[in-house]
């Protein structure tokens, strides 16, 4: 019998996708080395496929490029974040390198990237998170003003718009939290360090290592409301302006290491919530409440420690209805030794640790995690999970082959096997995934999208000190599936927050949610992709709004729909 084909397989260098990430290494064993970079899959120029916007590091102090640990080819510099067009043809993804001529210039010690659009144009926005000032980058479309006809160019909109943070932030995401129609900012941010004041750690064997959170002073997160273009700030009535509502919202001066970030509803209350993994700390669950402001409710829930009451080392997060009953749950990834965890939401918003009985625990207890994602990589209709690993304290076997970068780890792959007494079970299916998940690499940003329109879920990867990953999905189109897009009544851009759900005969109702937040410094296809498995059968399709408005639309099944709130029959 042939051996099945790979579920993915790598095709960065084939399709034109030549990133290589730097991190500045040159011996200091700065911690702020070791935890970048992200990824973004986004369309920047509306035309209908996924582009990857990839975030790059710098050097850390006054070393000179050639002295450094791994210095940086010619084809690496300028050392900037990169933007790639997808030319796609014939159904195959071919990416052009467009930094130059797109106007982005982000030359910091880069770590994340949020996609939304700001300013309802239609047009997809960036954050960027750096170590240093943040930056954010509207998208000015096609045809600018000092730009070609048919180019898409951004301009830095950071000072005039308000949305800068000066510390070391990381993950962030867009979300309407005030159902106002404009996307706010949820920010991130680590610890207090610099480079004059690095600290220095040893391993447990007395040579120096990284240090980790515990030896800096931790930092508060930021949630920054969008005003719109008529805020206070005297700019053009034009630009977007932010204000932080960080204190108004009872978030303010609560310290924490955050990492990863998700919204979601995670008590059903029909409000958007927040939820962080921290390094070292207690994760936070920040529930919206009715009467305006968030509380955090991750202690009294389940989900700020793990089964055993002890605080985690939070990395990535992902939120998904993982056991199909209607509500979502959570993946968080951790340090080696601690394994990830999987809360389950019981449905009104309180959780159980239910990791060692899904079967995620054992094969994720050796590994570092860090990009994660709820993706049905077969499209049978379960979601499935994969987690991008990589140490950040150097592991003593690979010391001992006098390795140069000695944090690699492989990458890890779950199927869902399907609902179980006791909830969900998965099986580890890494060695019949593809090559790529035998490499060993230092992997940190995921995201997931349909980079080549087939209707199955693609994944980008970002190594920290090595090239960028692109897993091209083989098996998922041999089931059915749903593509949609869900846009406002009034702007043509994605919804970030509404809920969808694919109503079937004969299976219980599969529930996504639009957004681009989740997993790692990294951001995701706004696009609702959702498998069918054996039947192309759907009954209907209901959005519940961020406006709160539900709507049942008609679907159909094996291709893309576009759903504009308003359009649909709104349902009671």
């Amino acid at each position: 019998m042939p051996d099945a084909p790979p579920i993915f397989t790598e095709e960065a260098s084939a399709r034109g996708l030549d990133f290589v990430h730097f991190n500045g290494m040159s011996g200091g064993l700065y911690i702020a080395e070791v935890m970048g970079a992200g990824v973004a899959v986004f369309d920047y120029d509306n035309d209908g496929d996924l582009d990857v916007y990839l975030v790059q590091g710098a050097l850390l102090d006054d070393t000179e490029l050639g002295a450094t640990t791994f210095p940086p080819s010619e084809a690496m510099r300028p050392l900037t974040d990169r933007l790639y067009r997808n030319d796609l043809e014939n159904g195959e993804p071919s990416f052009v390198d467009v930094t130059e001529e797109s106007g982005l210039n982000a030359t910091g010690f880069g770590m994340g990237v949020a996609t939304g659009d700001v300013d309802n144009d239609g047009w997809i926005d960036l954050y960027v998170t750096n170590l240093g000032s943040n930056q954010l980058w509207r998208n000015r479309g096609a045809g600018a003003e000092g730009a070609a006809s048919n180019t898409v160019t951004f301009e830095d909109v950071t000072a005039a718009s308000g949305a800068d943070d000066e510390r070391w932030s990381v993950s962030s995401t867009f979300l309407d939290f005030d159902r106002d129609g404009l996307l706010d900012i949820y920010v991130t941010n680590y610890v207090d360090f610099t480079v004059a004041g690095n600290k220095r750690c040893k391993s447990l064997t007395g040579a120096p290592d990284y240090c980790g959170p515990i030896s800096y002073r931790p930092q508060g997160d930021r949630l920054l409301r969008n005003l719109g273009g008529n805020g206070a700030r005297g700019a053009a009535s034009n630009t977007v302006q932010f204000e932080d509502a960080g204190v108004a919202a009872g978030i303010a001066g609560e310290a924490g290491s955050g990492l990863g970030v998700v919204s979601g509803d995670f008590d059903v209350d029909g409000r958007t919530d927040l939820y962080v993994a921290n390094d070292g700390m207690p994760n936070r669950m920040w529930l919206q409440q009715a009467g305006g402001g968030f509380r955090d409710e991750a202690l009294n829930r389940g989900s700020a420690l793990s089964l055993e009451g002890m605080a985690e080392a939070g990395m990535g997060v992902v939120a998904g209805d993982v056991d199909a009953d209607g509500d979502e749950d959570l993946l968080i990834t951790h340090l080696a030794l601690e394994t990830n965890t999987l809360y389950l939401n019981d449905g009104t918003g309180f959780f159980d640790d239910v990791t060692v009985a899904s079967g995620l625990g054992s094969p994720s207890f050796t590994m570092t995690g860090f990009g994660v994602a709820f993706l049905d990589f077969d499209n049978d209709g379960w979601l499935d999970l994969m987690a991008a690993n990589g140490a950040v304290k150097v592991i003593p076997d690979l010391v001992a082959e006098r390795d140069p970068y000695p944090l690699h780890m492989p990458n890890l792959l779950f199927q869902h096997l399907g609902e179980a007494r006791g909830g969900p079970r998965f099986e580890d299916v890494s060695r019949r995934a593809g090559e790529d998940f035998r490499r060993s690499e230092v992997s940190r940003g995921l995201a997931t999208g349909d980079l080549d329109n087939d209707g199955d879920v693609d994944v980008v990867i970002s190594n920290n000190n090595g090239p960028a990953r692109l897993l091209i999905n083989q098996i998922g189109t041999e089931r059915h599936w749903l593509g949609l897009r869900l846009v406002g009544e009034a702007t043509a851009r994605d919804m970030l927050g509404a809920r969808v759900g694919v109503e079937r005969s004969d299976a219980p109702t599969l529930w996504r949610r639009v957004r681009t937040g989740g997993s790692y410094l990294s951001a995701n296809d706004p696009r609702v992709l959702v498998g069918l498995g054996g039947t192309a059968e759907v009954e209907s399709v209901v959005v519940e709004w961020p406006s709160g408005k539900m709507e049942s639309f008609e679907a159909v099944a094996d291709q893309y729909s576009t759903l504009s709130e308003g359009s649909g029959v709104e349902v009671e």
